[in-house]
């Protein structure tokens, strides 16, 4: 077996998150949890894997069964670095011809109840629901998400991180954003700067000038920037232990061109602010999209906030939990996730500020530490 990345948890810590998986999937009457390539396999055995038309699944049994990796054989290699014996965790491979899905079958013999992951590409799903015969399948998300939505030590330093590479990218917009300069410019400016300050991929980067600010997932245009143009910088990506960053700011190039910049962006801040502050343990995420939405609402805003406050971080830019109205989740201390309100005026501008925090013992830690106010570059 291969030397194992630094970056990959010790065997120990993997096998602890697969009992407690095995655990937590008996305690939700589940029979066994068939996890496809994805966050989910890194989180359990340090591997993500990747996945095609051929079937690759982690087999964890609620059971005493040992769990089983099934993957094809000319897939296995990309799996050597899974401490297979420490785990407990069986390999079982097959070549084109054999069928995979009884594989998987023969190996948790009359399951009554089996939990696939979220991410499961339709075809595993399908042909798992016709080898498994009776079985009820449902989602596995339920039972992952209890585990992987409170982070340990060493998830929340990963996290810490990469917060800070991404705010040592922000602090250096100045470098890129100006006038004469198309959104795909300094898109690839930045994109290149996420991995020089320490990701290994920009996951994603949105510049949104002006009207295109407005709408929150923009992504890059060829439009040019001009002076007096409010700007909406989101960008993000994983750094090597696959913790992922993701912040955004708003900027001027140069002062803004409409009047009424200041003070709706002062609405924002102070809305951004309190939800940030409102973040302890025990209260509910509801909670804090309350804190941003109300403020905003009360200055005439509420029409032009039009997403939740918040998702969870961790292996994946957005999972659980998820900080919107109607989410009665109290927060525990683990918990990572981003406070971003944002008030779009469709046809003129946008602006949003975005923080990823954790829920501490007493109250919260913010992972991302640039200034919250609008920032006027120099044009």
């Amino acid at each position: 077996m291969s030397r194992r990345s630094s970056h990959v948890p010790d065997a120990a810590t993997l096998r602890a998150r697969l009992d407690r998986v095995r655990r937590a999937a008996a305690n939700a009457g589940t029979d066994a949890l068939l996890v496809a390539p994805g966050a989910d396999l890194r989180y359990l055995i340090g591997q993500a894997g990747g996945s095609f038309e051929r079937l690759s699944t982690l087999v964890v049994p609620a059971g005493d069964t040992a769990p089983a990796l099934v993957v094809p054989r000319l897939e296995a290699p990309g799996y050597a670095d899974v401490p297979t014996d420490e785990l407990g965790l069986d390999l079982i491979t097959w070549v084109d011809g054999d069928d995979p899905y009884r594989l998987v079958a023969d190996r948790l013999g009359t399951p009554g109840r089996v939990a696939v992951s979220d991410t499961m590409v339709a075809l595993h799903v399908l042909a798992l629901r016709a080898a498994l015969g009776e079985a009820e399948q449902v989602l596995a998300g339920p039972v992952l998400r209890e585990l992987r939505m409170r982070k340990d030590a060493a998830e929340i330093a990963a996290l810490r991180k990469a917060g800070e590479a991404i705010d040592r990218v922000h602090a250096r917009m100045g470098d890129w954003l100006r006038p004469g300069r198309t959104e795909a410019e300094v898109g690839a400016d930045i994109a290149a700067a996420i991995v020089e300050e320490g990701h290994t991929e920009a996951a994603f980067v949105i510049v949104g000038s002006a009207a295109n600010g407005a709408s929150p997932h923009h992504d890059l245009s060829d439009r040019v920037i001009e002076r007096g143009d409010v700007v909406v910088v989101d960008i993000g990506g994983p750094i090597a232990e696959g913790y992922n960053s993701d912040c955004t700011r708003t900027y001027a190039v140069g002062e803004p061109r409409d009047p009424d910049v200041a003070g709706t962006y002062d609405v924002l801040l102070r809305a951004q602010g309190a939800a940030v502050a409102a973040v302890r343990p025990g209260v509910s995420a509801a909670h804090i999209d309350a804190a941003a939405r109300e403020i905003i609402a009360d200055a005439g805003f509420g029409d032009y906030f039009i997403h939740r406050t918040g998702h969870g971080i961790g292996l994946d830019v957005h999972e659980e939990p998820y900080v919107v109205g109607g989410n009665d989740l109290p927060l525990e201390p683990g918990m990572a996730f981003s406070v971003e309100p944002g008030i779009y005026q469709p046809g003129r501008w946008g602006a949003r500020i975005e923080d990823i925090v954790v829920v501490t013992m007493d109250g919260v830690e913010p992972l991302n530490n640039r200034p919250h106010e609008l920032a006027v570059l120099e044009s």
